[in-house]
């Protein structure tokens, strides 16, 4: 079975190999599709489907079995009745690749992990046929398309809240840590009379470098600034109604006993157009190659002569 894979401009040529069609062939074949002169047969049908049919065997019974293998063959005859057609196409316009085109992707499919014979010349067939229709979608799609500015900023208009910033936070912390579980009370005594130093008016600072067991007590227990929900759930939680210049109670987490001072928070805020342009151009880009791919497939269907006997 083969599939392209679309996004952000680049088709990933990916190739599972389950059987030859021969071998998944039953005994006796039958024409399940027209496309303008060429015929899709029951058997390269089933050969498309055979993984996919062993999964859905395997994991489903009764009528939702049924009607997965039903959806599962609908879907692999929808894709070669559109690969005809977009092969057709690319016959009809002279479209073609050279030996050595077929050789490079096999050593860059072999490069990447994947066992791929291409001596075998159904193996080196599909090849052949999943770069024409690489070339094809190229030249017929994705060659007009374009994204304006507009586009890109009613984009950014319409969809803000992708690009909203948490809440800010800029804290130190003093972080005792257990030796052991049984440690776990002494610790928590430790904690609480730093807490109590703190409230009578101790330098944080002072407190976190001759008493933290965190890696930034050096610092005077300086993390910098963390946005929401990179912080443990505790914390958050201790974070949310504490003011500015204000410290915590001891707040126990996996890692031990934290006193968070807080010493700035910013709200929300959003990230500016131009910090997120080339990202929102990916965007665009791959809703546009899609819609336009769709689009395009539509109007091969409109053209063709196409009958299911399936």
């Amino acid at each position: 079975m083969w599939r392209i894979v679309q996004g952000l401009g680049i088709l990933l040529l990916t190739i599972h190999l389950a059987g030859s069609p021969v071998e998944a062939a039953p005994t006796t074949d039958r024409i399940v599709a027209v496309v303008n002169s060429e015929l899709i047969t029951l058997s390269e049908l089933k050969a498309q489907t055979e993984a996919e049919e062993k999964r859905i065997r395997d994991q489903y019974r009764g009528p939702e079995l049924q009607r997965r293998l039903h959806q599962a063959e609908y879907t692999a005859l929808t894709r070669m009745i559109e690969h005809k057609l977009q092969l057709q196409l690319a016959k009809k316009k002279g479209m073609d690749v050279t030996d050595e085109e077929i050789a490079n992707a096999v050593k860059e499919m072999q490069r990447q992990g994947e066992k791929v014979d291409d001596s075998k010349p159904d193996v080196k067939k599909a090849i052949k046929e999943q770069l024409i229709l690489l070339r094809v979608i190229d030249r017929e799609v994705r060659s007009s398309l374009m994204v304006s500015e507009t586009e890109l900023q009613r984009y950014y208009l319409q969809h803000q809240s992708q690009f909203l910033l948490p809440e800010e936070y800029r804290i130190s912390q003093i972080l005792i840590v257990p030796r052991s579980d049984e440690d776990r009370a002494q610790a928590r005594a430790k904690a609480a009379a730093i807490y109590a130093e703190l409230k009578q008016g101790a330098d944080f600072a002072d407190l976190a470098l001759r008493r933290s067991d965190g890696p930034e007590a050096p610092r005077g227990g300086a993390l910098g600034y963390v946005r929401q929900g990179e912080l443990l759930p505790p914390i958050e939680r201790a974070l949310a109604t504490l003011e500015t210049d204000r410290i915590t109670e001891p707040v126990e987490t996996p890692q031990g006993l934290h006193i968070i001072r807080l010493e700035e928070k910013n709200p929300p805020q959003f990230r500016p157009f131009a910090e997120v342009k080339m990202e929102i151009q990916g965007l665009v880009y791959r809703q546009k190659n899609e819609d336009t791919y769709q689009d395009w497939l539509k109007t091969l269907k409109d053209k063709a002569y196409i009958e299911v006997k399936f």
